[in-house]
């Protein structure tokens, strides 16, 4: 059975880019087109564009923009340090998130042998912001195969935030095995906490869910221990922002008590992710940037306030799980155990 989930991005008219505009989900399915790269930076600063792999994507698209931008016809020294600018706009936007800097890495390059070639500047970059998307489309796919094949038929599983398609260029990572299972008739049930403080997990992973008719389960965070005590849940899968040469693994804040709850449980711990967000040059989670995000995410919602003003506020976007957490990390290269993850990338 076909999905029905609306794409996250795509490319607009006049070198612009379309996106939906995740902060406005579930009221409203919004759509706002970018015409600049700091219009660009600003969606993903916002959180309008997430997850790790969609932050690649757009921002592989933002350095495009960049050069339509510019009009250059010819990729001179001038417009490859054009380029370089974008790159050091978008990359200071997230700092947790591997493919950001992957994603940006690779768009440099292909702006440094455009100038060698004397190709088309824009023509080239739109080019490798494809190849990114159709390959993080590809890998996302590959990711549900394989995912899919440690669930039985009709499992009751669950996640986290959000790693499904509005998180990606496809099917989502997390998520993937779900939609995979559920396109072949498996009807597998998910179990979502609400994922404070943006709640990611009630506004896009249980939105995404049922618009894709794959039965889901809204709880609060509080909720997760006690929903795992019932014995129903066969899996955990989870997403990453980053995986370090260890196994330890960056992803949404949350993710770290939900290992610990699965392993007080006995319930298998996957984490789910292109290669692309394997990061070999980390060495263990210690060394990954955790990205502290605004006071007023936990201290109100929607502009009401929700605790007495001038509170403190600890705010870390992304908690660290420990590697021997991980039952197995699923990439489109294979399920390996966390201790051998930087090697699928060798």
């Amino acid at each position: 059975m076909p999905l029905t989930i609306p794409s996250p991005i795509a490319w607009a008219t006049d070198h612009g880019i379309r996106i939906l505009d995740q902060t406005r989900l579930p009221q409203e399915e919004r759509y706002l087109e970018l015409h600049t790269v700091e219009e660009v930076a600003e969606a993903i600063r916002t959180l309008r564009v997430r997850g790790a792999p969609l932050i690649g994507i757009a921002a592989a698209m933002g350095v495009a923009v960049s050069a339509g931008q510019r009009g250059s016809g010819e990729a001179g020294k001038n417009s490859v340090e054009g380029v370089r600018e974008a790159c050091h706009i978008l990359g200071a936007t997230r700092p947790t998130a591997v493919n950001l800097q992957w994603a940006l890495d690779r768009m440099r390059r292909r702006a440094d042998l455009a100038a060698m070639r004397n190709e088309e500047l824009y023509s080239a970059l739109r080019e490798e912001a494809n190849a990114i998307w159709e390959e993080d489309r590809r890998m996302c796919d590959r990711i549900g195969e394989l995912g899919a094949a440690l669930l039985p038929s009709g499992a009751t599983v669950c996640t986290v935030c959000n790693a499904g398609a509005l998180a990606t260029g496809g099917i989502g990572t997390a998520l993937a095995p779900i939609y995979v299972q559920h396109q072949a008739g498996g009807e597998p049930h998910v179990i979502v906490p609400e994922t404070r403080p943006l709640l990611q997990g009630s506004r896009l992973t249980a939105w995404e869910l049922s618009r894709a008719g794959v039965p889901v389960t809204l709880i609060a965070d509080a909720m997760i221990a006690s929903r795992l005590r019932l014995g129903d849940v066969r899996a955990v899968f989870v997403g990453a922002d980053r995986i370090a040469a260890n196994g330890d693994v960056a992803n949404k804040i949350g993710t770290y008590g939900l290992a610990l709850a699965a392993r007080a449980h006995g319930i298998p711990f996957y984490v789910a992710a292109p290669t692309s967000t394997i990061d070999a040059a980390s060495s263990s989670g210690a060394a990954i940037p955790i990205e502290q995000r605004a006071p007023a995410e936990v201290t109100g919602w929607l502009g009401q306030p929700s605790a007495p003003p001038g509170v403190g506020v600890w705010n870390p976007a992304f908690d660290v799980t420990p590697a021997e957490l991980v039952t197995a990390i699923i990439t489109d290269r294979g399920i390996v155990p966390p201790k051998d993850v930087a090697r699928v990338i060798d």
